[in-house]
């Protein structure tokens, strides 16, 4: 198992991932009925020889109205898309039956508990898979399709999310795809404020230390490339870390937005003319990326402080750079009430 696949597991073996990715990504009415306080992830007792030497897969159960359900989450990373994943969870499923067979851990009236399988996928091809197994069949002859077997899974295609929909959750699963998906360092920042204002207590702790992990050795080397990135141990130290290079954030913003002022001035050259069209590539750019900054730490003041924000905050946010929206960014993390965050800036 590689350092990323294991630190994802890792992440997912903690409830509060667990729950977040039932609550921001399953629409379905039962995820509400969920007792969440009842999440139990399976450990090796639980789990047969086969299902032991997985290394991509996660199982947990919960309670819905009193009875258990299993989760059976596998985690996706390859790079080419498996077309017979449907039949692939189906054997995973009847292994996990087996043991639970094996092991008499069937409810008192000995029937099988419900199982609810998802694949969360990482790769960079969109999923083109079949999601149910009866999609795999070749066309059956009449009255035949009630004998085959039956099994579909709910597909989270992380490369499909949109940041702004993904910022919209203010859930961890979320924020998980958000720094995966970040279009530039200044999103990247956001989702780690995020992560340190939504993990402050002493039992998540555990979880705190496997978001570092998880920065430390898969996403931070894969978006700093040809940067010496020095293993830190709390996500305060990474904040500080990555907004010590805000200078370099700022030419980046510029040079994306001024390759996207080059494709859209082309696209406009003819009509507008090439300068103009590149100018305008590049405002946009910078303009969409300090509106999303604004946007997130909007919602971090209204949840750290409550209530709607004053008007005279309002229009500071407005108004602000991108270096001022950082500064607050990091004064959100200690200031004791609003003004402190604006401190200096009023």
């Amino acid at each position: 198992m590689s350092d990323h696949d294991h630190n994802y597991k890792n992440l997912f073996s903690h409830a509060k991932m667990v729950e977040d990715l039932l609550k921001g990504f399953v629409d379905a009415e039962w995820v509400t009925d969920l007792d969440y306080s009842t999440l139990e992830k399976l450990n090796g007792s639980y789990i047969t020889d086969d299902l032991r030497e997985r290394s991509d897969d996660v199982v947990w159960r919960v309670k819905l109205h009193g009875q258990w359900l299993y989760i059976y989450l596998l985690l996706e990373f390859q790079s080419a898309v498996d077309p017979f994943m449907a039949v692939r969870m189906l054997t995973y499923v009847g292994l996990l039956y087996q043991d639970l067979i094996k092991t008499q851990q069937l409810p008192e009236k000995g029937k099988l508990p419900p199982v609810f399988s998802l694949v969360l996928y990482n790769g960079e091809r969109p999923w083109k898979a079949a999601t149910e197994l009866s999609e795999l069949l070749q066309p059956l002859p009449p009255g035949l399709q009630t004998w085959q077997p039956q099994l579909r899974y709910l597909l989270i295609d992380e490369g499909r999310y949109s940041l702004s929909e993904l910022e919209k959750l203010d859930n961890l699963t979320a924020a998980l795809i958000r720094a995966e998906i970040a279009e530039n360092r200044d999103d990247l920042l956001r989702v780690i404020a995020n992560l340190i204002v939504w993990l402050p207590l002493p039992q998540q702790r555990g979880l705190r230390g496997a978001f570092r992990e998880w920065l430390n050795r898969h996403l931070l080397p894969r978006r700093l490339p040809g940067e010496k990135i020095d293993e830190v141990s709390d996500l305060t130290e990474i904040q500080t870390m990555l907004a010590e290079r805000v200078k370099e954030w700022t030419k980046d913003w510029r040079e994306e937005g001024f390759k996207a002022g080059v494709e859209q001035g082309l696209e406009k050259g003819i009509e507008q003319g090439l300068e103009q069209g590149i100018e305008q590539g590049i405002e946009q750019g910078i303009e969409q990326s300090r509106q999303r900054s604004i946007a997130t730490l909007m919602r971090l003041l209204r949840k750290r402080f409550g209530g709607d924000l004053p008007s005279w905050a309002n229009d500071k946010l407005q108004r602000a750079s991108h270096t001022e929206l950082d500064i607050w960014h990091e004064r959100l993390l200690d200031a004791e009430n609003l003004e402190g965050v604006f401190a200096h800036n009023q």
